[in-house]
């Protein structure tokens, strides 16, 4: 796929490094959780991903731009939100180990329908559309490993548009605690409230009557 990219309304200096072994091992094992790679295509795509370290409240991505990185996320706490009638709705979490970023924006080459921002300080690892895509064109087996992980991603969107359709917010809240209960103590409720659909007051007083 040929993407063409327009100007970022966000445009960082961020000052890329090698990643440390320790941590490409821990993006190995995570493109692990689907054995279908070779080692020839760990070789190539382990030297693509670069890290850097961000600051609390670091606008990586915005709304309508098109996303050129797909993250890893190393340390720290980061969201994907929107803004809808004057308010910000949190749509996802991320933490290590996992992918982050607007995702669907970068493989489809779109502009993002979210904003993609640092809650904490964190450490990422990222590589760009255009070396990801070159190794796509080399190995065809990352194609057979996207495929299925985009199948394991729609069960999670389904099951995440089961909870909003069907689940009361104190449902919601209990979930939430159960999947990512480290959240509760390294962000502020406010966040917690606007992925749940609530204002922070009302967050406030389900956690005093509710027990995590």
């Amino acid at each position: 796929m040929v993407c063409t990219l327009k100007s970022a309304k966000v445009i960082l200096k961020i000052n890329s490094a090698i990643p440390h072994p320790e941590e490409l091992a821990q993006l190995k094992a995570y493109f692990n959780y689907v054995p279908v790679l070779s080692d020839a295509f760990f070789e190539a795509m382990l030297a693509r991903w670069y890290a850097f370290d961000a600051k609390r409240k670091t606008l990586l991505t915005s709304e309508d731009d098109i996303e050129r990185y797909l993250y890893f996320v190393i340390k720290g706490v980061q969201r994907c939100y929107c803004t809808h009638v004057d308010k910000e709705v949190t749509i996802v979490f991320t933490y290590p180990y996992s992918f982050a970023g607007v995702v669907d924006s970068f493989l489809l080459c779109k502009p993002a329908n979210s904003n993609f921002e640092t809650l904490t300080a964190s450490r990422l690892l990222r590589i760009s559309y255009r070396d990801f895509m070159q190794l796509a064109d080399d190995f065809p087996e990352l194609e057979k490993w996207l495929r299925i992980m985009s199948a394991n991603a729609l069960s999670s969107v389904l099951e995440r548009q089961k909870e909003l359709s069907i689940f009361s917010a104190t449902e919601k809240l209990e979930v939430l605690f159960k999947r990512s209960p480290h959240l509760f103590n390294l962000i502020p409720d406010k966040y917690i409230a606007s992925y749940i659909g609530v204002d922070k007051a009302t967050l406030s007083k389900m956690l005093n009557k509710i027990r995590l």
